[in-house]
């Protein structure tokens, strides 16, 4: 719930920068002067890619909640314990000592986008976001091939 709170807070301040942007863009336009014109124009880039730069964000959140909920509710989650620090974060090599048996599922079923989920899950807990990121945009993918594909379950390696 904090989560979704932090985000929300930031999602409105974004609205509120790119309405400011495009309110400043909006009346260098409106001056007539060529040079407003041309800083008005430029500055209307700005909240284009602010809104394209939330929405990606907000709809790969989105997705990636989906995907952790149904691995939740088909009791499929990570059960690894880990020692954690009194912040809450993961000690790190905890997560390093878990992380090559998820590494390997991924070797050994690399359609299954649940594998592909949890060494994401993985490697967040190890603290690299980048590639956890990447992992999870992949489960991401697979999932929605294998919805395409007929698999209605989401899961297991590609039969072909």
């Amino acid at each position: 719930m904090k989560a979704r709170s932090g985000v929300a807070l930031m999602a409105v301040l974004l609205l509120l920068y790119i309405g400011l942007a495009g309110q400043r863009a909006w009346v260098l336009i409106t001056t007539g002067d060529p040079v407003a014109i041309a800083l008005g124009c430029a500055l209307i880039v700005l909240p284009v890619i602010a809104v394209w730069a939330l929405g990606r964000e907000l709809w790969f959140g989105v997705r990636a909640q989906s995907l952790g909920e149904k691995l939740e509710a088909q009791g499929e989650l990570p059960a690894d314990s880990v020692a954690v620090r009194p912040s809450g974060r993961v000690l790190r090599d905890d997560a390093d000592a878990v992380f090559p048996g998820y590494r390997a599922a991924v070797e050994q079923h690399p359609e299954d986008w649940r594998s592909w989920y949890r060494l994401g899950l993985a490697y967040d807990a190890a603290g690299d976001r980048r590639r956890a990121r990447s992992a999870i945009r992949t489960a991401i993918s697979r999932e929605a091939a294998s919805r395409r594909g007929g698999d209605r379950s989401g899961g297991g390696p590609a039969r072909g």
